[in-house]
């Protein structure tokens, strides 16, 4: 009952330059092969323009279709030993596949953040007021928390949604595992340039323009927080990096306003280290944040939110400072940017808050998880009835809907092939 064969189905591909989720996979893909484990990656997704070639670490890669009986071949020859699926969507599409062609794997969710949280906060911030109980326990929370159950183990990356499950959704602590980002701090120190402050200038946010709480982040700062900071420094510059901008954000281009759309970054590490104050309003999301991992990594202090520091820093003082006003972020960030005593003092907390990153502790941990996981995998299991049960009904309902979407996509005889 060991394992020595992952595949990981991935809702996209990996794009570690593009987004936290695709740094965060990464360093998942990196744990695996290190234990000596054949990797697998398969996805239905496009592959976009900045994937990394995991052929390069010895992974292999597959294509693979959606509501189709061509993955029940693939699962087949695949035999893998831990399946793990790359959010709830996934493991909704293809977890009774899974269960039923290779009931021994371990059935791995990572949920890189609570998705119906991030909703929940969208339509309550959208409405002008705080979440509710009705808002969390949202229909799309109902999905979530069911393949949770469904799953042996969920790796959540944020303590508060650890926490959040366990209280407010009463899911029992064995289906969960605490997997926060693992940086290799060891070797972080040598990839960074750590310039001084005099070394440094201007402004820098960044973040994947396809993620909602960042775009709204930019329209913040555009509206309200930036021209703030402009009044008090009229030759500052803000430089906002992040892949895939959209037509509207490079509209927003106003270089005689000091406000930068950059787009992609190559390196998001040097762009990091050249930048005096990291700017990170946000308003609304779940999860915890790569680009404030980045900037305590690159030693730059960032000013963001109170749903920016959530999961990241526990009781140890923040690397900048922490604000949820425009008037009040921009301060802080006016500050930082012209008194280099307080921008000193913001960095002194910094390697204790990165050691919760730490993948030497952390990378041991989870796969002494998974391995105990997988050994007692029929009595861990018998504990689960909830998600037994869950399963029992998905896998008949998504069955029949899975086979009536193939049946329908057929060009002839799909309805005679139905009734088989």
């Amino acid at each position: 009952m060991s394992i020595q064969h992952v595949l990981v189905i991935g809702y996209v591909w990996p794009e570690p330059n593009s987004s936290a989720a695709g740094q965060h996979m990464m360093s998942l893909l990196t744990l695996f092969t290190e234990q000596g484990w054949t990797v697998s990656f398969a996805s239905p997704a496009v592959q976009g323009e900045h994937k990394v070639d995991l052929t390069e670490m010895g992974i292999s890669e597959h294509s693979i279709a959606l509501n189709c009986s061509s993955f029940d071949d693939f699962i087949v020859r695949q035999a893998p030993d831990l399946v793990l699926f790359d959010r709830f969507m996934l493991e909704e599409q293809f977890g009774w596949r899974v269960a039923k062609h290779c009931p021994d794997a371990l059935r791995v969710l990572d949920t890189e953040d609570l998705h119906s949280l991030r909703d929940a906060r969208h339509r309550a911030f959208k409405q002008g007021r705080s979440v509710n109980e009705c808002d969390l326990k949202s229909d799309l929370a109902l999905r979530e928390i069911a393949s949770i159950y469904r799953c042996d183990i969920s790796l959540i990356i944020s303590d508060y949604e650890h926490a959040l499950l366990q209280e407010t959704f009463d899911v029992p602590e064995y289906l969960l595992h605490h997997c926060p980002f693992m940086l290799d701090l060891d070797s972080a120190g040598e990839q960074t340039a750590n310039k001084t402050f005099s070394q440094r200038q201007d402004f820098i946010s960044i973040g994947n323009f396809r993620h909602e709480p960042n775009w709204n982040a930019v329209l913040w700062l555009k509206s309200e927080i930036w021209p703030l900071i402009r009044q008090a420094l009229p030759a500052a510059q803000l430089h906002i990096y992040g892949a895939y901008p959209p037509p509207k954000a490079t509209q927003l281009h106003k270089p005689n306003q000091g406000f930068h759309i950059k787009g992609w970054a190559e390196d998001a590490k040097a762009v990091m280290s050249d930048a005096r104050v990291c700017l990170a309003p946000l308003r609304f999301g779940a999860g915890i944040k790569g680009k404030l991992a980045e900037a305590m990594l690159c030693q730059t202090p960032s000013v963001t939110t109170s749903i920016g520091i959530e999961g990241m820093c526990g009781d140890n003082h923040w690397p900048g400072a922490v604000a949820n006003t425009a008037q009040e972020i921009a301060q802080h960030a006016i500050t930082l940017y012209q008194d280099e005593m307080t921008w000193r003092g913001a960095l002194q907390n910094t390697k204790q808050v990165l050691q919760r990153f730490n993948k030497s502790t952390l990378g041991p941990e989870l796969v002494a998880h998974l391995t105990e996981t997988k050994r007692a995998l029929s009595a861990h299991r018998l504990k689960n009835f909830t998600g037994s049960m869950l399963q029992h009904h998905h896998h008949k309902s998504t069955q029949y809907m899975a086979q009536w979407i193939e049946a329908k996509n057929r060009p002839e005889g799909g309805s005679a092939h139905l009734a088989k």
